[in-house]
């Protein structure tokens, strides 16, 4: 089904990497324009040069989710360039370990500014554009430790746990305006976030996870793909695992 977001245009946060750089790929493949919102420059332009050579059409634009500004000059981008936004895609998130003893108040603060607030941000900012557009959707990265807990990331957990019914607000707001919000729940993805856990979490999680492997970064952007699609015109505050079934042993 080629082509399933056609005449759509993206914003995706966290483009440059990861879960952001398989999505920003996938949803050019689709037909879609997608600019490419990162702090990460030559990573960015890397991604849109990957998109252009494969016949796609992306820009990078340098957004740092915490900023207010930041955001509205990617929104007011994407509509000048691509002429409309119809899909945001929140997807820029850090990771860091600390339980409540360990973490800090400029970690718990870095960690809501990025994974927390700049969901909001992003929202609010690419609100009006998206309601514009009369058919619009946004989909929000949350994790599975947005939904279960664990005794060494409290501030990740409260973020994510966060962005899980800010889409189910998000859902009800927009509900009869033009826009659906869904969130995704990826479990244990292969991205350079990994590297940011210890090996000892990494082996805890992997043994819980009842597939017994870790996912890929494209089995989240083939989830989001339909959520940003016309397929899921009827959908709107659903919650999509992707997690090799490790939240239904829960």
């Amino acid at each position: 089904m080629a082509g399933r977001l056609s005449g759509k245009s993206a914003l995706i946060s966290g483009g440059a990497s990861g879960l952001g750089e398989a999505q920003a790929t996938l949803f050019a493949r689709e037909g879609a324009t997608v600019l490419v919102g990162d702090l990460q420059g030559d990573k960015g332009n890397a991604v849109v040069e990957t998109i252009r050579a494969e016949g796609g059409e992306a820009a990078f634009i340098r957004l740092d989710v915490s900023d207010p500004e930041s955001w509205a000059t990617a929104v007011s981008d994407a509509v000048s360039r691509f002429g409309k936004l119809t899909t945001l895609v929140n997807n820029a998130g850090i990771f860091h370990p600390g339980g409540i003893l360990e973490e800090t108040k400029e970690g718990w603060d870095r960690m809501i500014a990025i994974n927390q607030t700049g969901v909001f941000l992003g929202m609010k900012a690419a609100g009006d554009a998206l309601l514009q557009s009369g058919n619009a959707a946004i989909v929000n990265i949350s994790s599975l430790y947005g939904l279960m807990g664990s005794p060494n990331a409290i501030s990740y957990h409260a973020s994510k746990a966060a962005v899980r019914l800010m889409g189910k607000a998000g859902a009800l707001e927009f509900a009869k305006r033009g826009i659906r919000v869904n969130t995704i729940f990826p479990g244990q993805i292969l991205t350079p976030i990994l590297g940011d856990i210890t090996p000892e979490q990494d082996a805890a999680i992997k043994a819980s996870i009842p597939m017994g492997t870790v996912g890929d970064p494209m089995d989240i952007a083939y989830a989001s793909l339909y959520l940003a699609s016309d397929e899921a015109k009827y959908v709107s505050g659903a919650e999509l695992w992707v997690d090799g079934a490790w939240y239904a042993g829960q």
